[in-house]
């Protein structure tokens, strides 16, 4: 698992060691998996595709319903498959969620049905969030007292599981790691902070040079759906409302990114089994994988 902060350098570094061992990439970036969202996910570009195969990227609409534990199924399904013709799988990805989804597990929560998942959609658009909020304090108060309440979807998939099992979204969180049949390697990439948010600035204004203010126009229409509720989107639907002028909702992506970057590294931290590198050593991280591998055979 290559891991870090966004803008980084995970995937020039991950393209070096999938052509080194002969493997393709596991992508675990929860917005690069849909097709739509090119440019302001700094999804791999066709040329890099075409290098190196890669799996979840592209492969839904954002109006397809999606989430954690899906990935978690899809991809130990994908391991399963590339351990039959090699001992290393590599995956790669900034999504907390998704990381931990594969390496650690997520609760069994049932898959909500298309009735209450329209159902809530409409309470959502009607009703208002703060309604909602209250609702699920009234239904499973336990997990209202830790929910992000200002987080739509995680209001909504909390209420959707209380209404469609008639039990509390808290009796379904067992947070019990679940034991996978390989060894799992962590490596994490970081940068000089000052280096980092140099990357990142830079990639932002590459981002608009490459077209993403028009890409968020043929998106705006579908604003609303959760997959765009994203850094880049959310700054670009700022300034095609008026809201703020194109330097202004440049600058603001380029500060919320880097906020973004720390939470990751903040997350990525706490995880002892991270061992650390800089994205240029390359050599010295296939050799820790090479060592390692043979260390759990």
């Amino acid at each position: 698992m290559v891991t870090g902060p966004t803008a980084v350098g995970k995937t020039e570094l991950c393209l070096d060691i999938a052509k080194h061992f002969g493997i393709p990439i596991i992508n675990a970036d929860s917005r690069q998996i849909y097709r739509e969202l090119k440019i302001g996910t700094a999804a791999p570009t066709e040329e890099q595709l075409r290098q190196v195969r890669h799996y979840f990227v592209g492969t839904l609409s954002i109006q397809d319903y999606y989430s954690a534990s899906m990935y978690e199924q899809q991809a130990l399904n994908v391991i399963d498959t590339l351990f039959a013709n090699s001992d290393v799988a590599l995956m790669s990805g900034g999504s907390m969620m998704y990381i931990d989804a594969v390496c650690n597990g997520i609760d069994d929560i049932p898959t909500v049905d298309d009735c209450t998942r329209t159902l809530l959609k409409q309470r959502l658009a009607s009703k208002g969030l703060e309604s909602l909020c209250e609702e699920l304090r009234q239904l499973d108060p336990e997990h209202y007292a830790i929910v992000d309440k200002k987080n739509p979807r995680r209001v909504v998939h909390a209420l959707e599981i209380c209404m469609m099992t008639g039990r509390t979204y808290t009796s379904f969180r067992k947070n019990e790691r679940k034991q996978r049949p390989f060894s799992i390697m962590k490596i994490g990439l970081n940068r000089p902070r000052e280096e980092l948010y140099t990357r990142i600035n830079q990639r932002v204004d590459q981002m608009l040079t490459d077209g993403l203010l028009q890409e968020a126009r043929s998106l705006y229409p579908l604003r609303h759906l959760n997959a765009l509720n994203t850094v880049g989107y959310k700054e670009m639907f700022a300034h095609i409302d008026g809201t703020w002028s194109l330097e202004e909702a440049t600058e603001r992506m380029k500060g919320n990114t880097r906020r973004y970057a720390r939470k990751q590294l903040t997350w990525f931290k706490k995880d002892a089994a991270v061992q650390w590198f800089l994205p240029w050593e390359k050599e010295t991280i296939i050799k820790y994988i090479n060592q390692n591998g043979e260390r759990t055979k």
